[in-house]
Formats: structure tokens, C-alpha cells, sequence
């Protein structure tokens, strides 16, 4: 990975705590919410309740796309290798914790790590190769939108009774 690019890599995980997976057999890119530690992302996948992530533990490897917190728009894409960490592991004892305290929407957090550790894979994906910035990939971000999803409101949005309006409302 450039120099130049591997700052960018490494500022824009920083400061977002959302990244995109191009994650094989899925037609598009899939959101994750991740935690930047020491050159790496981890990702927590499988188990109730939490981001559903399918063929990342299998894969060798996984093109990462990172945002602009800003204007939303890709930023910067690279490939990264990925690893699952092991739980009783070194390295799982200091980032599952950094993960379980940036697991703020939990169902419950009493026994998360253990639930984790039996139930959850947490992969490390660090950079492997080189990343492009801004404008070095013509590819088709800018059209990746959520996944479909049966949560969304139907219809007009609720009335607000006995509010009084904003000047921008009228």
C-alpha cells in the first residue's frame, strides 16, 4: 500500500465507525460497523443479534471501502487480509473488549464477550496491497444502497398533532 494512501486508510477508519464489505456471493457491498486497533479493522459477524455478514469467515481475503463521514461518498478501497482472532487469545483479550464497549444498541451487555466467544467470529482485516483514494477507481459505490429491509416506514410519515409549525415548514 502508497504511503500516501495508507494514512488515508488509516484516517478514515479512524474516524468512521461504519465500513463496506464486498463480500463474496453478495450483488452488493454490505455495512459493518468495525473498531480501527493497530493497523487492522475488526468486525464482529454471526450469533443473535448481531451484523450478519455472510462468507466472512471463510474468506482469505476482502475488498474493504471506506467513506467520507462528510459527504458520504467512497473515500478509499483496498483489499484486506482476513483473519479470525481467537478467543483466549492475546489479541483477543485486548480488542474484544474495545469492541464490546463500542457495542452501544446491545440486546443485553452481561455476558457479551462469552456469548461472543461462543456464538460470534471477530475478524481482522488489515490492508494487503495497495489502496486507491479518491478518483483512482472508477467503480460503482456511489450506487450501493442498504439492503432491503422490511423496517422501512410505508407511507407518509405520522402527523404531529398540536405541534406548531417551523417557518421552514410552511
Amino acid at each position: 500500500m502508497g504511503e500516501d494512501n495508507s494514512a488515508l486508510v488509516e484516517e478514515a477508519a479512524k474516524k468512521s465507525g461504519l465500513l463496506w464489505l464486498d463480500l463474496p456471493g453478495l450483488p452488493q457491498p454490505r455495512a459493518a460497523w468495525h473498531l480501527w486497533h493497530d493497523g487492522s479493522a475488526y468486525v464482529l459477524t454471526g450469533g443473535d443479534g448481531e451484523q450478519p455478514l455472510p462468507g466472512l469467515p471463510e474468506a482469505p481475503s476482502v475488498r474493504v471501502i471506506l467513506r467520507s463521514k462528510d459527504k458520504g461518498g467512497r473515500l478509499v478501497t483496498f483489499t484486506a487480509r482476513a483473519e479470525t482472532v481467537e478467543p483466549g487469545t492475546e489479541l483477543w483479550d485486548e480488542v474484544v473488549p474495545q469492541l464490546a464497549k463500542d457495542r452501544l444498541n446491545a440486546a443485553s451487555h452481561d455476558g457479551q464477550t462469552e456469548r461472543w466467544a461462543a456464538e460470534s467470529y471477530v475478524i481482522r482485516l488489515t490492508p494487503d496491497g495497495p489502496a486507491e483514494g479518491p478518483g483512482e477507481h472508477d467503480d460503482a459505490y456511489a450506487a450501493v444502497r442498504p439492503i432491503p429491509t422490511p423496517a422501512a416506514t410505508a407511507g407518509p410519515p405520522p402527523r404531529l398533532v398540536g405541534g406548531k409549525r417551523r417557518r421552514a415548514d410552511r
